[in-house]
């Protein structure tokens, strides 16, 4: 049995168990692919710390630019804990060898992202987020951390009564061999990502990012929170929807409608750019991103991944030409809800991460904000981890959950296959794009939530053809539908019941923001097989949850 059990191997994942193996505790790390593969790696534009080394600025400015993002709905007691651990967070990585860009002083470089009232995300070029994801990676090895690749999170293994249910591990499909394991252990990390890929061919997400960590959570009996809140990006390549980072417009971009005329504050929040944009290609059919001005020299320095990305995708230079864009899903604000200790409602059960809510971004995230959030609450997430393991209670007979999880997969290797779920899954991304997207109303949500509860009861006709047992893809994306179909009434009911608009959620029927009816989180939780949604307490004028 190990003490610490972390699931999910990107940025924050990786964070964690550094974290928990440096408090003294025996860790495991889990991934369902590889760590260097992790969606940490599509973080481009920075992360944010107020270190002060091209202008001044300060972390109770970070406070009130983030708290402003929100919308409300962040607990500024996380956010300064956030906030005010940035530059440490900078330096610890800066002292394992995160390459990042540096000042002529030697310094290391800052930039002006959207929505921030001053020059304050750190940067390696525009790879920020895969340069940290490669550095965290060496330093795990460095550290002796054990790693299982390839492992699909079927459940989590619950002990205990209802009034005290503990979390002792996990359930897994080795997708090498289509054996079903478990791991035990005194406690669990949550740590799998968001689920954006609800969005499925109009996100900037992998197609992995399908919230495993979250769904399983969802079963186990855990709680849910803000699943409505989920920010889109506005700037990636029109037919790929691949990313083109904040980075481009914070260093002097422009947005230009058909008419190749400005149209916006490029750099405003991003539900406010996303939302000019969708209206402007409603309007005219094209919006563009235009760097040509910065120049070949700026953009090969600064922005090389950008240039390399609409070369190979859209067949042009941006040097040159101007770069077609639309916005797209980026970023789920929502997730696991947990505690100021980052522990979920069941004991031993964490997360960090896209899979949680900390609180901290509220109803729409500050560009730069998650690389800092994943640093500072996954390391608080391995260390009270490593603490609570020290006491846990310990459960040895075999549990109850692997005999479930063997026989369910067993009966996904015989089933019979009538109804093609990739069709299904492409639909459904579509569907969500259309319905639960930049724009949204009732009528069209409560349609799509039908729609998606049709799907629910068709599962059972759906399933694996490839029948094998090594490396059965087929098998593990159709494991990542269900759990897409069961986030998704959770997005759903949470965007129906929050009848207003806040950040990210905006409702064409309910255009105003209502503090009064709707200034709390939304929670979501299973209880006797059903889905419950409610809207929680009411956060105070300064944020808090």
């Amino acid at each position: 049995m190990v003490d610490v059990l972390v699931i999910g191997s990107g940025g924050a994942g990786l964070v964690a168990a550094i974290a928990a193996k440096e408090s003294g505790a025996s860790v495991t790390l889990v991934g369902k692919s590889f760590p260097t593969r992790s969606q940490t790696s599509m973080a481009q534009g920075g992360i944010n710390a107020a270190m002060g080394n091209v202008e001044e600025d300060s972390v109770e400015a970070h406070i009130s630019d983030t708290l402003k993002s929100s919308q409300g709905l962040s607990s500024e007691a996380s956010v300064r804990t956030m906030c005010e651990e940035a530059s440490a967070a900078i330096l610890w990585l800066d002292s394992i060898g995160v390459p990042f860009s540096r000042t002529q002083a030697g310094k290391i470089s800052q930039r002006r992202l959207g929505g921030a009232s001053g020059i304050r995300a750190c940067y390696a070029q525009d790879y920020t987020g895969l340069k940290i994801l490669h550095t965290l990676y060496d330093q795990s090895l460095k550290m002796g951390i054990e790693t299982l690749n390839e492992h699909f999170l079927l459940n989590y293994i619950i002990e205990g009564e209802k009034d005290a249910r503990y979390s002792c591990g996990a359930t897994f499909l080795n997708i090498r061999t289509g054996e079903v394991v478990e791991i035990r252990a005194k406690s669990v990390i949550v740590a799998t990502g968001g689920y954006g890929s609800l969005f499925h061919g109009f996100t900037t997400n992998s197609t992995a990012s399908t919230g495993d960590g979250a769904a399983a959570a969802l079963r186990a009996g855990a709680k849910l929170s803000d699943m409505e809140f989920v920010q889109f990006h506005p700037t990636a390549l029109k037919s790929s929807a691949l990313l083109i980072s904040e980075s481009a417009r914070g260093a002097g971009g422009y947005l230009l409608n058909a008419q190749k005329e400005r149209f916006t504050d490029e750099l405003s929040s991003r539900d406010i750019v996303a939302r000019a944009i969708a209206d402007e290609i409603e309007k005219s059919g094209e919006v563009y991103l235009d760097i040509r001005h910065l120049g070949e020299t700026f953009i090969d320095h600064e922005l090389p991944q950008e240039r390399k990305l609409a070369i190979a995708y859209e067949g042009l230079d941006p040097v040159i030409d101007l770069i077609p864009i639309k916005p797209v899903a980026h970023y789920t604000m929502g997730g696991v809800d947990v505690d100021e200790t980052s522990m979920s409602c069941i004991a031993g059960l964490f997360a960090a991460g896209e899979a949680a809510n900390q609180k901290v971004h509220g109803a729409n995230r500050l560009g730069g904000n998650s690389l800092l959030e994943l640093l500072v609450f996954g390391r608080q997430a391995g260390k009270n981890a490593a603490l609570y393991a020290k006491t846990a209670p310990v459960f040895t007979a075999q549990s109850e959950q692997i005999i479930k999880d063997r026989e369910y997969i067993q009966t996904l290797r015989e089933a019979a296959v009538t109804m093609d779920f990739y069709e299904k899954r492409a639909s459904l991304g579509k569907n969500f794009y259309g319905s639960a997207g930049i724009k949204r109303n009732e009528k069209r949500l409560e349609e799509l939530l039908k729609s998606v509860q049709q799907l629910q009861e068709e599962l059972p006709l759906m399933g694996a053809q490839d029948k094998s047992l090594v490396y059965n893809t087929n098998l593990v994306e159709f494991l990542e539908f269900t759990n897409m179909i069961e986030l998704s009434q959770c997005l759903l009911l949470g965007a129906i019941s929050r009848k207003e608009s806040r950040g990210a959620h905006y409702r064409e029927d309910a255009p105003a923001r209502n503090d009064e009816a709707y200034g709390g989180h939304t929670l979501c939780w299973k209880e006797g097989g059903e889905l419950h949604v409610e809207l929680g307490e009411k956060t105070n004028e300064k944020g808090k949850g």
